[in-house]
């Protein structure tokens, strides 16, 4: 396959867990992949490992809140590669505590960082990243199972995500006529350095330890363990897909059998 033939991936917050396990995932696919983040180095030092690794790979810094930084990183990557075929939003946080207790800045920022970058990112894509007329369109949103059933303690993630599957179903609808489909991949408990501040926040919380807290999590899951980021990739890289054609406005779990009960 030609350089310019190979599909183009845009990947927010792609420098470490997840995201960076779905760039390598769609760069071994045969993916050009563009990867972002919000600090400069981070990108930087992705896109040389990737690299290494035999991927090509490009980037920018970017912050999803922020329409301005949206705009400039969509230019970026067409102006690189040209149009976007794949984009995976999968830039987030976590957030929660005491709804009594918790700050405006806390609740906006995850309500941005969670669904209000998936809109901008999404509809500048569509607006100036070529991704309707590029052909095999899909786009990506990495929500939760959170975003199914209440979280204790973690109403503005819960809600973001909540947010993300409903956004998800309808841009399905939407986009459908235009052979472009719209998924939302939904991780339980993943062992990634969010994983690792979540169960800081509940040991805070409950006052006990974080291994107290990763006890009472896996208890939940019926597999007994985490999902690895790497199977989160594999379902993505599978929607990413020809074969996955005709799968649109769904939300698909990969949590451990976590989001059957």
């Amino acid at each position: 396959m030609a350089e310019s033939d190979r599909p183009v991936a845009l990947i927010t917050g792609a420098t470490r867990g997840i995201g960076l396990a779905i760039a390598r995932e769609l760069g071994r696919r045969g993916h050009r992949v563009f990867v972002c983040a919000r600090t400069a180095q981070h990108v930087k030092q992705t896109v040389e490992d990737l690299r290494a690794g035999g991927l090509r790979a490009e980037g920018a810094a970017a912050d999803v809140r922020d329409p301005r930084s949206v705009a400039a990183l969509v230019a970026a990557v067409v102006r690189e590669f040209g149009p976007v075929n794949v984009l995976v939003n999968n830039a987030g946080r976590g957030g929660g505590g005491p709804l009594a207790e918790m700050t405006d800045d806390l609740w906006y920022d995850v309500i941005d960082t969670n669904l209000n970058g998936v809109f901008l990112l999404t509809r500048e894509v569509l607006r100036s990243g070529g991704l309707l007329e590029a052909g095999h369109g899909r786009v990506i949103n990495i929500a939760s199972v959170a975003g199914k059933q209440g979280v204790l303690l973690g109403s503005p993630y819960s809600a973001s995500k909540h947010g993300v599957i409903g956004f998800t179903r309808s841009l399905g609808k939407e986009l459908a006529p235009a052979g472009v489909t719209v998924n939302a991949v939904c991780p339980g408990y993943v062992e990634t350095p969010m994983a690792e501040q979540v169960r800081q926040g509940y040991a805070a919380a409950w006052d006990t330890t974080e291994e107290f807290v990763q006890e009472q999590f896996e208890a939940k899951i019926p597999l007994g363990r985490y999902t690895t980021a790497e199977e989160v990739a594999s379902l993505v890289g599978y929607l990413a897909s020809v074969g996955a054609a005709s799968v649109t406005g769904q939300a698909i779990n990969v949590c451990g059998g976590l989001g059957s009960s």
